[in-house]
């Protein structure tokens, strides 16, 4: 496994505009980025290992040291430009490993979920800290290089050995989050329908653990909400959690 490494990580990347902070064990890495002052435009958190990571709905990430990605980047900038957040983030994401594996084998869930081989493989959770006249966005990235055996419900990238590059992964994702950020991404709505494995498929959807509704997924609008169509015509989601035959 290699160590994070921080030339790697920041290469091409304006040092002026970012902090990095790599630990071998944290608790959370949002959970860090809400305890630690920004000082520059972005602050990027990376741990070897959490005791406490977390994903949506306060469900447990497991989170051991065995070469995965733990990674927060939080920011005071106005980011409206990466809005939704949620569904752009995991599109960086999935585009930087498609990048890495040279093949676009990864696909992405409604609303956050990242997979491979209809499994999830990682997840975005993002999270807003109100300090006086601050807003500070926190985006939480776990991606699943390596699981340990026992947690094989879970899917993981290791088909590719991808722990030997997860450097370069990390690097790839930061300067494309960059580029967003700088350049804004007018045409996520359609990349991010092309990488979703449920369009037109029949999903249930769930608030909590409560049934929500059961339907056909036919799209997103620009705020990234769901468009699902059942017997009482198309209706429009803002939150909640898909389920979907065969997968989770």
């Amino acid at each position: 496994m290699n160590e994070l490494n921080k030339d790697i990580i920041l290469k091409d990347l304006p040092s002026k505009r970012l902090n990095l902070h790599i630990y071998d064990e944290i608790d959370s890495t949002n959970d860090e980025a809400k305890r630690i002052e920004s000082i520059k435009e972005f602050h990027i958190f990376i741990a070897e290992k959490q005791t406490k990571g977390r994903g949506r709905h306060g469900k447990k990430w497991s989170s051991p040291n065995t070469g995965n990605i733990y990674m927060t980047i939080s920011t005071n900038q106005n980011i409206s430009q990466i809005s939704p957040i949620s569904l752009i983030s995991g599109l960086i994401c999935k585009k930087a490993v498609d990048k890495l594996i040279r093949k676009p084998l990864i696909m992405l869930k409604w609303p956050n979920d990242i997979l491979f081989n209809d499994k999830k493989i990682g997840g975005i959770l993002v999270e807003t800290e109100i300090n006086k006249e601050n807003i500070k966005t926190i985006i939480g990235i776990g991606i699943n290089l390596n699981i340990d055996k026992e947690e094989s419900w879970w899917g993981d990238l290791s088909k590719f050995a991808l722990e030997s590059k997860r450097n370069e992964l990390i690097n790839l994702i930061l300067v494309e989050f960059l580029n967003v950020f700088d350049n804004s991404y007018d045409n996520w709505p359609d990349d991010w329908k092309k990488s979703c494995m449920h369009i037109n498929k029949e999903i249930e959807i769930y608030d909590g653990k409560r049934h929500q509704k059961k339907g056909i997924f036919k799209d997103i609008d620009a705020q990234g909400n769901a468009v699902i169509e059942s017997n009482e015509g198309e209706e429009v989601i803002a939150t909640g959690q898909i389920s979907i035959k065969g997968v989770y």
